[in-house]
């Protein structure tokens, strides 16, 4: 059964065939609107405080959710197309062991990777992300940044 998540507002679904109705077109949120939901191999439980962020499959942000502005301090249009590693200051992590680059080039899952992400006025937080690539035609990655007590 494939689970579904609003990369806007965190809802949770099921879907048997990702389609909106008899329709072609991608399921979209019914709980905020937005225009699409990200499917996961897995049920999924964010925590309130995690903000999600869309990439494309070159690890560019297409969309941020709720969340975002308040752990980083950046608007969607301050980060819209960048990479996401360098628009938010990721690190914490090799080259070689880069999560965005790991889940898109092998397609896999990365899980409670211990980051540090730099806020817009400069600060360095640690953040826990959680990196799940897309499976549809369209590729991409959604990743959950979480802030830990420091």
């Amino acid at each position: 059964m494939p689970y579904f998540i609003c990369p806007n507002c965190k809802e949770r679904s099921v879907d048997t065939d990702g389609k909106e109705g008899l329709s072609e077109e991608a399921v979209a949120c019914h709980r905020c609107g937005f225009g699409f939901l990200f499917e996961l191999l897995d049920d999924y439980y964010p925590a309130p405080t995690t903000g999600f962020v869309t990439c494309d499959r070159e690890g560019r942000v297409l969309a941020v959710g709720r969340g975002v502005f308040e752990l980083s301090g950046f608007a969607e249009e301050d980060v819209l197309g960048a990479d996401l590693v360098t628009a938010f200051g990721l690190s914490g992590f090799a080259e070689e062991r880069n999560p965005v680059r790991l889940a898109l080039d092998w397609g896999v899952r990365r899980l409670n990777e211990q980051l540090l992400l730099r806020t817009r006025a400069g600060q360095v937080k640690p953040v826990k992300g959680d990196f799940f690539p897309a499976y549809d035609d369209d590729g991409g990655l959604l990743v959950a940044l979480t802030p830990l007590l420091s």
